[in-house]
């Protein structure tokens, strides 16, 4: 039988707050306890539920243009005290420290605005600090706190807590602190590429929603393809693309591009079977 530990307190700051209602309602409904930054604390209160604003935890309020929200010891030191340490737990109480069990919190459209093409002040301001850095802090201590840190977290979350209310197991917790790693790395890895778009100086690639394919090099092995397979081609016949397929496609298509007229080439275990160059596809 798991451990499960109780979420009183929720910290709540999201830039994206579609899908986020019924999950304030649901841990409303347990007894859950909010504290929230401006947007969201307005959000949260408009759906009819109380809300703590992280400033007058603080006692400061949002400065530098918004840069520093929750950047405060009395937040980190919340997420990040050991409930099984007797010295951090005594240091929560002389600083008055709450406890923050739970995390929610994504963050700012980095990749979005580059797309964009957005001038630099822009893409510099959606670098996001005090979000990355609870990511971080809450799923280093998963061991006491469940973070979510996308909205792609929502569901699972929500099914975690239709399943045994606002509670979690430390199996649970550690499966959300690895999604939320992940988060953060494809996250820095975005940031880092923007920055060395004009050097180079180094190969870093992130890739979320593999497709599965339908076996890797052997049947009993399994497959992976991380990229938008759809966008590479179209399949016209056959069934589920599987690892060895994909090494034929690829030989085909370096072996095509050798030619400069329309080429049609069979493969079959990267070796060729057939090769032609015509004025038309259908001839070749």
């Amino acid at each position: 039988m798991p451990d499960y530990k109780r979420i009183k307190t929720a910290l709540v700051s999201v830039w994206h707050k579609d899908g986020l209602d019924e999950i304030i309602k649901k841990l409303h409904g347990e007894g859950v306890e909010f504290l929230s930054t401006g947007g969201t604390r307005q959000y949260i209160e408009s759906l009819g539920y109380p809300c703590q604003l992280v400033e007058n935890l603080t006692s400061y309020p949002s400065i530098l243009g918004g840069r520093v929200k929750t950047l405060h010891p009395k937040i980190f030191g919340g997420i990040l005290c050991r409930r099984e340490s007797e010295e951090d737990m005594q240091q929560a109480v002389k600083y008055e420290i709450p406890e923050i069990d739970l995390v929610i919190v994504d963050l700012y459209p980095f990749e979005e605005t580059v797309t964009l093409e957005a001038d630099r002040a822009s893409i510099i301001e959606k670098i996001d600090i005090g979000g990355i850095s609870l990511i971080r802090a809450a799923a280093k201590n998963y061991n006491d706190v469940v973070v979510v840190a996308s909205k792609q977290q929502y569901e699972p979350l929500f099914d975690m807590l239709t399943e045994h209310g606002a509670s979690s197991s430390l199996e649970e917790r550690r499966w959300m602190a690895k999604e939320a790693f992940a988060v953060s790395s494809h996250y820095d890895t975005a940031i880092f590429n923007y920055f060395d778009a004009d050097d180079n100086s180094a190969f870093r690639h992130s890739a979320n929603n593999q497709k599965t394919l339908r076996y890797g090099e052997n049947p009993h092995q399994k497959g992976y393809f991380y990229g938008d397979l759809n966008a590479m081609f179209d399949q016209i016949h056959g069934k589920e693309i599987s690892y060895n397929n994909l090494l034929d496609i690829n030989a085909a298509v370096d072996l095509i591009d050798e030619f400069d007229d329309i080429t049609f080439a069979v493969l079959k275990h990267n070796n060729a079977c057939g090769l032609a160059s015509r004025p038309s596809v259908i001839e070749a």
